[in-house]
């Protein structure tokens, strides 16, 4: 018997509450001697850790970088290498797709071309008003393509989802992004014969994209990645029989919490807005996930100041999650985002739990150093569920 099928059965329905606080990207490297955690001014975090039991996570593996997908899959409880989804899916869900059997969809981002080289990946981060007048635009000017509909949604920023629907589609392909700027488009590649007309199609839709769009000073051509089918995947109801919410800004971030039958509460786009939304819905549910996106983001922008300050406005919340005396409030990161990097990495996660059945250790800084000294120690991700599960008092006794 795999140890998920164990967890499971040992779980019990209680009215203990668990809060897991995901800091996107949270953990880095330092500049100038100090991270941009280290460097934050963090009183509620460092009171909260000296307080709590701490650690660090490995979301996949040792020197695995992971995609936020699999990162998340982790933190909810699940093996991310027996789940693995395209992350177009959870984009898709994350903007009220309907996703079905004759589907393929993928993430997209919209982008700059420039003398046939992809100068900004991200089309300067265009407001998200603009992408929705982009959108409208591309489903008006587009046909069917080799028999295909297409339709684009738009996402937040520069982001959309492409939704490609006719019979036999395949997600066995490559990205069609460079993943790096100061270099050519790349189209999408066939990892299978059966995906060969799927991978023609995407292709096919990327130059109409740019045909259409050819008059745009900065959001002028598209990348894609994350192509998906509609996956199949328990809940966490079923599995930890937890009655869980999610509260999030952010369409992946919310698709995937869909797809781990979360309800996905409506909330707005100031980090704010995530602490009101969990203090109105607090007696509703048994376990909630609020996400905070900016950490990640200003880590892919190696923008270390602006890092730092979102990490400070995130500290200033935490007496608003204590004050509601959850049974267990965990912080952490789904991943690692250096500044120095630009992007994801293999870097360790900063982690603590604060529970009445915790145990305290000698960290009181809440930090990546400082919880390398923790309790825990060095942890794969995937088990971070379960301690909350016990320290909540949902976990009954193995064998006699």
């Amino acid at each position: 018997m795999k140890s998920q099928d164990i967890i499971s059965e040992l779980c019990l329905e209680t009215d203990s509450r668990i809060v897991l606080l995901v800091l996107d990207g949270l953990g880095d490297l330092p500049q100038d001697g100090k991270t941009p955690l280290e460097a934050a001014h963090t009183p509620n975090l460092d009171r909260l850790a000296a307080q709590s039991a701490c650690g660090l996570t490995d979301p996949i593996s040792m020197g695995i970088t992971p995609g936020s997908g699999p990162s998340h899959l982790a933190l909810f409880g699940y093996d991310p290498t027996e789940y693995q989804l395209g992350r177009g899916i959870l984009e898709a869900l994350g903007v009220n797709v309907e996703v079905g059997e004759h589907d393929l969809v993928a993430r997209a981002n919209f982008a700059t071309l420039q003398d046939g080289k992809i100068v900004d990946r991200r089309a300067g981060r265009i407001p998200t008003a603009e992408n929705i007048q982009l959108c409208e635009r591309i489903n008006r000017e587009l046909t069917p393509i080799e028999g295909a509909e297409t339709v684009v949604f738009p996402g937040m920023e520069h982001r959309f989802v492409v939704k490609f629907t006719k019979a036999g589609l395949r997600d066995e392909l490559t990205d069609a992004d460079p993943q790096k700027e100061g270099t050519p488009p790349c189209y999408s590649q066939a990892l299978t014969p059966e995906a060969e007309e799927s991978a023609g199609i995407v292709n096919a839709f990327l130059d109409r994209i740019t045909t259409i769009l050819r008059d745009q000073p900065r959001a002028n051509t598209a990348l894609m990645r994350g192509f998906a089918r509609y996956p199949a995947i328990p809940t966490m109801q079923e599995r930890f029989r937890l009655k869980p919410a999610a509260i999030a800004n952010y369409p992946m971030y919310r698709g995937l919490s869909k797809l781990v039958g979360m309800e996905v509460l409506p909330v707005g786009s100031e980090l704010k807005d995530l602490f009101e939304v969990f203090e109105q819905n607090y007696q509703d549910f048994s376990f909630f996930y609020i996400h905070v996106k900016k950490t990640d983001s200003y880590g892919e922008d190696g923008n270390f100041e602006a890092k730092r300050a979102v990490i400070e406005q995130a500290d200033a919340q935490i007496p608003r999650l204590l004050a509601t005396k959850p049974e267990v409030l965990v912080v952490t990161a789904d991943h690692s985002t250096p500044c120095l990097m630009k992007g994801h990495s293999w870097h360790p996660n900063p982690f603590l739990i604060h529970s009445r059945l915790a145990q305290p250790d000698l960290v009181t800084v809440f930090s990546e150093k400082a919880c390398s000294q923790g309790y825990l120690g060095r942890f794969p991700a995937r088990n971070a569920l379960t301690l909350m599960l016990a320290h909540a008092a949902k976990l009954q006794k193995y064998g006699a």
